[in-house]
């Protein structure tokens, strides 16, 4: 079996075994996939070392969810997913702790509180995987969802809280400075707007 749907259906035993939500499991994972695909596909001409990197890139993408802490202890999230790609992969030692270090120093939190980390050879194959789970984040009704599994089953307090928490982060990405490939700059703005009409279809059918 090829990486890719060896790493979909590890993610998907994964996601059921934790629990994990739709917002956050594997209709997520396949998003940030595309889209990983999609800045690496925009960028390889210009950075072509990154034919190299695209298993790290990949594994990122799909696995960066198995170890939210919004569901998990991440040490031992982080500890699941290297002992699932050491015994079940054929990627290099490098490639794994690469992958590794992607997904735990990728979230949103983590940058605003610490900023970019060093990444040395692989800084744009980091940025690649953190800005496409970034793009995936502005599908509104998706944190809707998440709300509503996690914080208040009410419809009505979830999409306040939703509205009021693309109004404080995913709204305010680009002015935050996230985005550093052209591709992501460009497609987060259609996308924001893409949110807002999301906001406003749900303010008329109520």
């Amino acid at each position: 079996m090829s990486l890719v749907p060896k790493l979909l259906r590890f993610a998907l035993l994964s996601f059921n075994t934790l629990k994990i939500d739709e917002s956050h499991s594997l209709s997520h994972s396949m998003n940030v996939l595309h889209h990983a695909n999609n800045i690496l596909n925009s960028e390889l001409e210009s950075n072509p070392f990154l034919e190299n990197q695209k298993n790290i890139i990949y594994t990122s993408a799909i696995l960066h969810d198995i170890c939210d802490n919004k569901y998990t202890d991440q040490e031992k999230g982080l500890s699941y997913i290297q002992d699932f790609l050491y015994k079940d992969t054929n990627l290099s030692e490098n490639e794994i702790n690469i992958s590794i270090e992607i997904i735990d120093k990728m979230s949103y939190s983590k940058v605003k509180k610490k900023g970019f980390p060093n990444m040395g050879d692989y800084q744009l194959c980091y940025h690649i995987v953190r800005e496409a789970d970034l793009l995936a984040s502005y599908d509104f009704d998706r944190s809707i969802i998440y709300h509503m599994n996690n914080i208040d089953s009410r419809f009505l307090e979830s999409l306040k809280n939703s509205i009021d928490f693309f109004k404080q982060r995913v709204l305010m990405h680009e002015e935050d400075g996230l985005f550093i490939t052209k591709y992501s700059k460009t497609l987060s703005r259609k996308l924001k707007i893409d949110s807002i009409n999301q906001i406003q279809k749900w303010t008329k059918i109520l």
